[in-house]
């Protein structure tokens, strides 16, 4: 669940600050109107954002045994590289984010530039946010409430977004991006572990098959500790040695290069 509230906190605050730019800016042009077709595009953006993610999860549903865990482990593998780049991207970004939106918004000269504007800028982080939930909610398993945590995230999101908005709330953006996107790493880790498991499991990857440690002694399945760890960063008590290898592969590099570009900035 906290996995998923994070990733719905981090993701949707992204969404509202970019909202509240694009408004607060147009409305500073004296251009209301202007500002009223923006949230027409970002309305849009969610609704596509939203309809992706319940179709993938509803497609999943209907197909065949076997095709389910193929679709699972690759769009859970690409929903990592999704995330990585969005991680770094908005570490990169962040500073120059404000003037590059005012820029487009100057750009557009007719309503459906407007909405189009919006539309790009949100559209993006929506579907990202869509299929990374989902890829989480898989690996974290439904009795984390998954769900639940990726809406509370979102509302709590939207409320900060207004408030900074407002001017209600200051927020150190540039140090809640930076440890909220260490965290991802972690559990974006866990994603591509869930992965590489499912295609494991399947036969696509027939190495490294070997338990690598269990702690289901410590660590039972189905247990408070089992459910929490799992729900916070999609921890397996048994995995398998390409498993942990995968984890150590992905989070050593990443997070290396994370601190590395955080240093430079």
């Amino acid at each position: 669940m906290f996995a998923n509230f994070l990733i719905g906190l981090r993701e949707g605050l992204e969404a509202s600050l970019i909202v509240g730019i694009l408004v607060a800016h147009l409305v500073k042009s004296n251009n209301r109107k202007g500002a009223s077709q923006v949230l027409w595009g970002v309305a849009i953006a969610v609704l596509i954002s939203i309809l992706v993610g319940v179709g993938i999860a509803e497609f999943i549903e209907f197909v065949p045994q076997g095709t389910n865990e193929i679709i699972s482990g690759i769009a859970s593998i690409i929903a990592v590289v999704f995330v990585t780049w969005m991680i770094f991207w908005m570490a990169k970004q962040s500073r120059n984010l404000k003037s590059s939106l005012h820029s487009k918004l100057d750009a557009a000269a007719s309503t459906v530039a407007l909405i189009g504007v919006a539309f790009f800028a949100v559209i993006r982080e929506g579907i990202e946010t869509s299929v990374f939930i989902w890829s989480a909610s898989r690996a974290t398993g439904i009795d984390t409430n998954p769900i639940l945590g990726a809406a509370l995230g979102l509302v709590s999101a939207a409320a900060l977004g207004y408030l900074i908005y407002k001017g209600a709330l200051k927020l150190n953006l540039s140090k809640f991006f930076k440890y909220t996107g260490a965290f991802l790493i972690v559990v974006a880790a866990g994603i591509f572990v869930y992965g590489i498991g499912e295609l494991q499991e399947i036969g696509w990857l027939p190495v490294l098959t070997q338990t690598s440690y269990d702690l289901t002694g410590i660590v039972t399945e189905d247990s408070w500790l089992d459910t929490l760890l799992r729900g916070t960063i999609s921890f397996k008590a048994a995995p398998t040695l390409l498993e942990s290898v995968a984890w150590f592969g992905y989070v050593i590099p990443v997070a290396y290069l994370y601190l590395k570009s955080n240093k430079k900035n």
